[in-house]
């Protein structure tokens, strides 16, 4: 007769796990000042492919044609070593000039413009705009069955004034991205 034996211990669900602990991930905005030329975005935009790293949010604009720079505003998440990281390869690149971790700094200022549609009728209808005027969204378009709102805040303003208007007959939202800029009259 066999003797019973004892159950196999559970393996680890990878042949390399070292029981290492999940790091704390922050969400990080960086602010890049760089040369207004073609490809730079490019660059950019790979620099985060090449390595694995996504992008949350992204905007891009001329700041000045004739200081021929361009800022480009991204949010990403990571971290603080992943975060560390990119900021260090961005301030690498060649066509860089300035860059600003938004997040760190505390004269960063972020905002985001956002347009909310909302399917609200009846007493949904009351309280959709009730809350827009909590919020200080503006109405920019009205019609029987509803309204299309525009916001402007952080990040964190937009989110929660969507997060309120999908009860209600949310049909579509529309985001710039985060925008950001220093306090005072020091720049960059």
């Amino acid at each position: 007769m066999n003797a019973p034996t004892a159950p196999a211990p559970e393996s680890p669900a990878s042949a390399y796990d070292m029981g290492h602990t999940k790091e704390i991930e922050h969400l990080a905005t960086f602010a890049v000042l760089v040369a207004n030329e073609p490809g730079v975005l490019h660059r950019v935009v790979g620099l985060f492919a090449a390595r694995g790293y996504n992008i949350d949010s992204l905007t891009v604009a001329e700041t000045d044609p004739g200081a021929e720079t361009s800022r480009i505003t991204i949010v990403t998440h990571g971290a603080a070593q992943v975060l560390s990281q990119i900021e260090a390869q961005l301030k690498k690149m060649v066509s860089t000039r300035h860059v600003q971790d938004v997040t760190r700094d505390p004269n960063g200022v972020e905002r985001e413009l956002a347009l909310v549609k909302v399917r609200a009728v009846g007493s949904s209808r009351m309280e959709a705009k009730m809350l827009a005027d909590i919020f200080r969204a503006r109405v920019i378009d009205t019609a029987p069955a509803g309204f299309i709102f525009e916001i402007t805040g952080a990040p964190s303003k937009v989110d929660k004034f969507v997060g309120l208007m999908r009860p209600l007959g949310l049909i579509e939202v529309s985001r710039t991205g985060v925008l950001s800029i220093e306090r005072g009259v020091a720049g960059s």
